[in-house]
């Protein structure tokens, strides 16, 4: 059976129809039944593949697994991620229990965008480009109420330079503490800054070996 994966589990138990299991060591990949002719760009199985997602997360903690990914066979599944199984089960036991919450904010003094006519190779252009990432910030303030009200509800937390006009603060957090983060974020309003904060996620960023 074809199926597009969605992400790894460390229990059997974690998983529920409409998903189907595939094992891999001692863990499982849950994935979503698919045609063989199905395009994985299609809007609807997107909406499907979601929806599952959220289901899934209901029932426990687990990895996600980067959309696009489909396999037709537990063999072909277990040598695509053989190399990842041993670290990912080391990482579903030390965070069961946990998700992922974001809050995205804009820069304060968002960097120009280089333009690419300014460089001889593609190779400065892209080191440029991750420089003014790279120096997108938060307002100062701002920060310091997010680490005042946020930081202390996570047992990690993150900040990611998205592009050169925004920035994300990813939190690892106990499922108990979604609801305080989320108070915690309404207290935020009051600062009038913009921001988005959203969850609660699988793990990506926790589950990402790129700092």
């Amino acid at each position: 059976m074809r199926g597009v994966v969605i992400g790894a589990h460390l229990e059997r138990d974690d998983l529920e129809a409409p998903a189907f299991a595939i094992p891999i060591g001692d863990l499982f990949l849950s994935a979503f039944p698919i045609a063989p002719d199905q395009p994985l760009g299609d809007r609807d199985l997107l909406i499907r593949v979601a929806a599952v997602r959220a289901q899934l997360l209901d029932r426990a903690t687990f990895i996600a697994i980067r959309y696009g990914f489909a396999v037709t066979s537990p063999e072909e599944a277990h040598a695509k991620v053989a190399s990842q199984i041993e670290r990912w089960k080391r990482l579903l036991e030390e965070h069961r229990g946990r998700v992922e919450m974001t809050l995205k904010v804009p820069a304060s003094l968002p960097s120009a965008h280089p333009n690419r006519a300014d460089f001889s190779t593609g190779a400065s252009y892209l080191k440029a480009l991750h420089t003014a990432v790279r120096a997108a910030g938060a307002d100062p303030e701002f920060r310091l109420l997010v680490e005042k009200e946020l930081i202390p509800l996570a047992h990690q937390h993150r900040w990611i330079p998205r592009d050169e006009k925004s920035l994300e603060l990813a939190l690892l957090i106990d499922r108990r503490n979604v609801a305080g983060m989320l108070a915690a974020g309404e207290k935020l309003r009051g600062s009038g800054a913009a921001f988005l904060l959203s969850g609660p996620w699988p793990l990506e960023v926790f589950a990402d070996d790129h700092e």
